[in-house]
């Protein structure tokens, strides 16, 4: 795979040390900089693998094993794109997004765990309410979400990526419901049932004291400043956006390639690193999809990227409905069986693959790089070597 001309890891080695001391930053963050910093470098040791047939030797670093780093998480993204393959079924599959106002945007950032959490469950919940619902499609539909808090230009922009089943189980399990073709749910539905359940329960959080306000969001602390925050939210229209079904469950997969294990921004949008800036590629909504280059300081774009830090142990993709982890199996496969009985309506069937995407990942490792002869060979492990602080 072609190396980008520059990574991450060369900004933060080179201005990450100044930037730490300058700033106030919590421990995960100070990990999350030198974990990229350090990663695929002898600061985390490795091992010299040998091919006996052609003698090509190569010496590998340890990755980082960071969630936030560009560089490690391609092993971990086809595992699980290859879990999810196995749970496609032969119907539609829709995207829907479900967007934050930029006023509680401010306060995520401020609590992130907690109103990210909220996130989650007012738009897991707003889909399996509407579509349990006998006017729309009385039915329980299966689908994950995926967290997103960045827009192309690094800026905090929460909001949540659902892959949808175009239909699920009805009420007393005795058939598959498939939806109307190429239409999913009432978007203006899902948006105003969103709406409510997510200020309901940020206000029970508020209630609860679970939510902090620093600096210059000190004053919603008081009870009066809160509500006043809230109330034009109450009746402005929220961000819901249901796009086009998908082309067929295998086009899903190529979504997923795109949206899954990743953090921000890829080492291959980084187009320059110098004299104290950085410039990157980004693509311009506003202006046809236009791909454009952003210059900023360097300062200022370790600050951009590090607002899109998670919570240690915060989980950003999760499973709703018929895919929830409790009785995902047991359900599809009364999925399958119900399709079989009465295939009307759905889309041809998902054909096997060649070799699961793990299954090659493994036997990438096994083969020589050089000749792919299988006489590849660990031949040494290499210690870490101890690093000056740089902080």
């Amino acid at each position: 795979m072609h190396k980008p001309a520059f990574e991450l890891a060369d900004l933060f080695r080179q201005y990450g040390p100044a930037y730490r001391q300058a700033h106030s930053l919590p421990l995960h963050q100070h990990q999350l900089m030198r974990a990229i910093e350090t990663c695929r470098t002898a600061a985390l040791g490795g091992h010299v693998d040998k091919c006996d047939q052609c003698q090509f030797t190569r010496i590998s670093y340890n990755s980082c094993r960071n969630r936030h780093c560009p560089k490690c998480q391609g092993k971990q993204r086809s595992q699980w794109l290859a879990a999810r393959k196995e749970e496609l079924l032969p119907v539609e599959y829709f995207h829907v997004v479900f967007t934050m106002p930029a006023p509680l945007a401010e306060i995520a950032f401020q609590n992130k765990r907690i109103v990210y959490d909220i996130l989650f469950r007012a738009a897991s919940r707003t889909l399996l309410t509407i579509a349990r619902d006998p006017k729309h499609l009385g039915a329980e539909i299966g689908f994950f979400a995926i967290l997103h808090t960045w827009g192309q230009n690094l800026h905090h922009h929460p909001h949540v990526h659902c892959v949808v089943s175009g239909g699920g189980l009805s009420g007393d399990s005795a058939r598959f419901t498939s939806c109307r073709r190429g239409f999913f749910l009432p978007v203006r539905v899902l948006s105003r049932l969103f709406r409510r359940l997510f200020l309901e329960m940020l206000q029970d959080a508020f209630d609860k004291g679970k939510l902090h306000f620093l600096h210059a969001m000190a004053p919603l602390a008081e009870s009066p400043a809160f509500a006043a925050c809230l109330q034009p939210l109450r009746h402005s229209e929220w961000v819901v956006y249901a796009k086009p079904p998908f082309g067929g469950p295998n086009t899903v997969l190529a979504y997923l390639a795109r949206y899954t294990h990743r953090v921000a921004i890829g080492n291959q949008r980084l187009q320059a690193i110098e004299n104290g800036q950085v410039t990157f590629q980004w693509k311009n909504y506003a202006d046809g999809n236009r791909i454009q280059s952003m210059t900023l300081a360097a300062d200022e774009f370790i600050r951009r990227f590090l607002l899109h830090s998670l919570p240690p142990g915060f989980q950003r993709i999760r499973h709703y409905g018929f895919l929830a982890n409790t009785h995902r199996r047991d359900k599809l496969d009364l999925c399958r069986k119900l399709l079989a009985a009465d295939p009307s309506g759905l889309l041809p069937a998902i054909p096997p693959a060649a070799k699961p995407a793990q299954a090659l990942v493994i036997e990438a490792t096994l083969c020589c790089p050089a000749c792919r002869s299988l006489q590849w060979r660990r031949l040494e492990i290499l210690a870490p070597q101890k690093r000056a602080d740089s902080s």
